[in-house]
C-alpha cells in the first residue's frame, strides 16, 4: 500500500501548484454556462412539472399536508427543486469528470511527468480519440448502472455505499487509461490494469467518496433556496477539484507502476541468463578438453 499513499500525498501537494488551481477553472467554467443555461430553459417548467406530479399523488399529498400542519411549508416547496437536483447529479458529476478527463488530465500528466518521470519514454499507446472514446463509453456504462441500481438507494445504508462504488469504477477506468495513454504501450497499459487493478479500484473508490462532498451543497440548497444558483457553481467547482485530485493521484500512482514495469522487464533478462551462463561456462569447457587431442609425449 505505500506505492498508494506515496501517490495520494504527492497529489495532495500538486494540488496546490499554481496551473492545477488555474486549469480548474475551465472545466469549471463551462459547466456552470450549461448549467446555468439549461436550467434558464427549462427550470421553471421542470419544476412545476414535478411539483404537479407530487401533488397527484395521495400518498405524497399526504406526506405533504403533514408537513404543513407541522409547520414546515418551507421544505414543502423546496421538495420539487431538490429533486429535480438529485436528478441532474449524476449528469453534472460525471460531466465535470469528462470535461477534467479532457481538459486537465494531458497537462496534469505533462506536469508530473517532466517534475518526476522525466527520463520515461512516451510509447504513445494512446491517442485522444481513443481516449475520449474509452471514456464516453465508460460513462454509459456508469449511467446505465446508476439508473439500475436506483431502487437500492431506497434502502439507507446501500445509497451510501452503491453510487460511490459506480462513481470510483467509472473514475477507475477514465483516469487510469489517461494517465497512461502517452508513455505507455498497449500491452503496458494492460498489463498494468491486470496487476493493479484492486489498487486503481480503491483510488478510484475513494475519489467516488470525495466526489459526495458536495451533496452538502445540495442539503444546504434546501435550507438557503434563494441561494441555490450560487450554490450549483460552487459545488461543480467542488467536484472539479476533487476529479483534478483523483487524475494526480492516478497519474503519480501510474506512471511509477509503468516505471517499475519497466525496470524490471529489463532486469529480467540479465538475472535469467546468468545461471544459464554460469553452467554453460564449465559444460563448454568440459567438452573442450574432451574433443583437444592429448599432448604428444616428449622424447627421452
Amino acid at each position: 500500500m505505500n506505492p498508494v499513499f506515496d501517490a495520494f500525498w504527492r497529489a495532495a501537494a500538486y494540488c496546490l501548484h499554481p496551473r492545477v488551481i488555474a486549469l480548474s477553472f475551465l472545466p469549471l467554467a463551462i459547466m456552470v454556462a450549461l448549467s446555468l443555461g439549461l436550467s434558464y430553459l427549462f427550470w421553471q417548467n421542470a419544476v412545476d412539472f414535478v411539483a404537479a406530479w407530487l401533488q397527484s399523488s395521495a400518498m405524497l399529498t399526504t406526506a405533504l399536508g403533514w408537513l404543513d400542519s407541522m409547520g414546515l411549508s418551507g421544505i414543502k416547496t423546496a421538495i420539487a427543486p431538490l429533486l429535480i437536483t438529485i436528478a441532474a447529479t449524476p449528469f453534472i458529476v460525471i460531466g465535470s469528470l469528462l470535461l477534467v478527463a479532457l481538459l486537465m488530465s494531458p497537462s496534469i500528466v505533462a506536469l508530473v511527468a517532466v517534475r518526476r518521470f522525466d527520463a520515461l519514454e512516451r510509447k504513445k499507446g494512446g491517442s485522444l480519440l481513443s481516449s475520449a472514446a474509452w471514456s464516453l463509453g465508460s460513462a454509459l456504462l456508469a449511467l446505465v448502472a446508476l439508473c439500475a441500481s436506483v431502487p437500492l438507494w431506497l434502502i439507507p445504508p446501500l445509497i451510501l455505499i452503491v453510487p460511490p462504488l459506480i462513481w470510483g469504477w467509472l473514475t477507475y477506468r477514465v483516469m487510469a487509461f489517461d494517465a497512461l495513454a502517452e508513455h505507455a504501450s498497449v500491452q503496458e497499459r494492460r498489463a498494468i490494469f491486470k496487476l493493479h487493478r484492486s489498487k486503481l479500484l480503491l483510488i478510484g473508490i475513494v475519489g467516488g467518496y470525495l466526489g459526495a462532498a458536495p451533496g452538502l451543497i445540495w442539503a444546504s440548497g434546501t435550507l438557503f433556496a434563494v441561494m441555490f444558483f450560487v450554490l450549483v457553481p460552487l459545488a461543480i467547482w467542488i467536484y472539479t477539484l476533487v476529479f483534478a485530485f483523483t487524475s494526480l493521484w492516478f497519474t503519480h500512482y501510474c506512471l511509477a507502476a509503468l516505471e517499475k514495469l519497466r525496470r524490471d522487464a529489463a532486469e529480467m533478462p540479465s538475472a535469467a541468463t546468468a545461471p544459464a551462463l554460469s553452467g554453460a561456462i564449465p559444460q563448454a569447457l568440459t567438452l573442450q578438453a574432451e574433443q583437444s587431442p592429448p599432448a604428444a609425449l616428449p622424447h627421452a
